[in-house]
């Protein structure tokens, strides 16, 4: 019968530590994919802006040096991220495909132009730089006409402005959020103790030394529940990567280094703060308010 009850008791303590290290990395883990999307908000943001593409049509009499010239000059430019020459001829070709069928042979000509296609880096993509690369362009003689999506990018730039700062709230409001779950999980654990918190106490323990074993464990708990966030927070890494190379997140190194190092570190601190104060506040009960 008595090793009935203890393998019964040692299984409820280990299903027992088990929830309160799964509710950490859970926790812990959407706090890092958080984390990871507020220190990657300005790249995002630029990697929308950079596909924004100022296209440059030129006139059917521009002389190949010129179009050599200013496709170089722009290449070359601050602002300029690439620039692509496009022919008539491949542009004819690629809108065939895009709408199923040779238009070509329906109007009996090729109605397009030869252009360069213009993307800029993303500190430049604002509609008032734009609007003077765009102007400084079209002055020249052999441009016929310069185009970009003018609503598309006020409305990316105001958008990417709302968007970091809704992020930046719901990462304060999460964190909280965090705090309070993890806070919870490790205060059920200790309030299913706290008879033996007590009676330690009883017997002349001091709160230090009766506090010492719990915080100890509640440390290890959060440790491992850190690690397996981590864990899985590295796989979202390698995965995004993988899918979005255009972002370079393994290139950040230091970022991730970083955001790994707080994750590991809220799980330590969080864990060391809830079972202090959950510990102090069962220390601190009558005998008699331990059954309420």
């Amino acid at each position: 019968m008595s090793q009935y009850i203890e393998r019964y008791q040692r299984r409820k303590l280990i299903s027992s530590y088990f929830s309160v290290a799964l509710s950490i990395a859970l926790v812990l883990f959407l706090l890092g994919v958080l984390g990871l999307l507020v220190l990657n908000t300005k790249k995002l943001a630029d990697h929308f802006k950079e596909q924004i593409t100022i296209s440059v049509f030129l006139k059917d009499n521009a002389k190949p040096v010129e179009i050599d010239q200013l496709q170089k000059s722009l290449a070359l430019a601050e602002h300029t991220k690439s620039a692509e020459y496009i022919s008539k001829e491949d542009a004819a070709e690629q809108y065939s495909e895009d709408i199923g069928e040779n238009f070509e042979e329906f109007l009996g000509y090729n109605p397009l132009k030869n252009s360069i296609d213009v993307h800029l880096k993303a500190d430049f993509v604002s509609p008032q730089q734009i609007d003077e690369i765009a102007e400084d362009l079209a002055a020249k003689a052999y441009v016929d006409e310069v185009s970009y999506d003018k609503p598309l990018i006020s409305l990316l730039n105001n958008n990417a402005r709302k968007i970091s700062l809704w992020i930046l709230v719901a990462s304060a409001v999460f964190t909280v959020i965090a705090v309070l779950l993890i806070n919870s999980s490790i205060r059920l654990s200790i309030y299913s103790k706290r008879f033996i918190i007590k009676t330690m106490q009883m017997v002349g323990a001091t709160k230090t030394f009766i506090r010492r074993p719990f915080i100890w464990t509640n440390i290890k708990l959060g440790m491992v529940g850190a690690v397996v966030a981590l864990i899985g927070l590295g796989v979202l890494v390698f995965y995004i990567d993988k899918n979005f190379p255009e972002l370079n997140l393994l290139q950040d190194y230091i970022v991730l280094i970083i955001l790994f190092v707080s994750v590991f570190g809220l799980g330590v601190i969080i864990s060391w703060a809830s079972t202090h104060f959950a510990t102090q506040r069962f220390l601190n009960l009558r005998t008699d308010d331990l059954y309420y």
